[in-house]
């Protein structure tokens, strides 16, 4: 359990401090453009809270979780971009089969993105599950 939990934080960290500097960054100079009216004017916490409180859950399960079993940070880090690139799929090729208006580019940077990030996350949750658990 404490595993879990580590492997939790750990993944939380990695994730929300990459992720805080990649929207803060690219918001303006890049999504605004790319969506227009899409995006909302203002942020709204309540379903970010709980996007990451899932992700996060995903990344564990599916992530570290294995890795940790195995003993190996490599597992963690391609089950990582795995994940990451299904969910970002997901989210960005739905978008683009029911939208008027969703750019390829949108999508194409999403998944990248999606990878990288996911990969760092659960990368991040087997280290601190390995570092602090045991």
């Amino acid at each position: 359990m404490f595993r879990f939990i580590f492997a939790y934080a750990g993944a939380a960290f990695g994730m929300l401090a990459l992720d805080v500097i990649w929207l803060t960054s690219m918001a303006e100079s890049f999504y605004r453009p790319q969506l227009g009216v899409l995006l909302a004017d203002d942020f709204r916490p309540a379903p970010a809270i709980a996007f990451y409180a899932l992700y996060l859950f995903g990344v564990v399960y599916f992530a570290c979780a294995p890795a940790l079993q195995n003993g190996d940070w490599r597992k963690a880090t391609l089950n990582g971009a795995v994940f990451g690139l299904v969910a970002y799929a997901t989210y960005d090729l739905t978008n683009q089969a029911t939208l008027n208006h969703w750019p390829v580019l949108v999508t194409i940077v999403d998944l990248c993105w999606g990878v990288f990030l996911t990969a760092t996350a659960a990368s991040a949750g087997y280290a601190a599950a390995r570092r602090f658990a045991g």
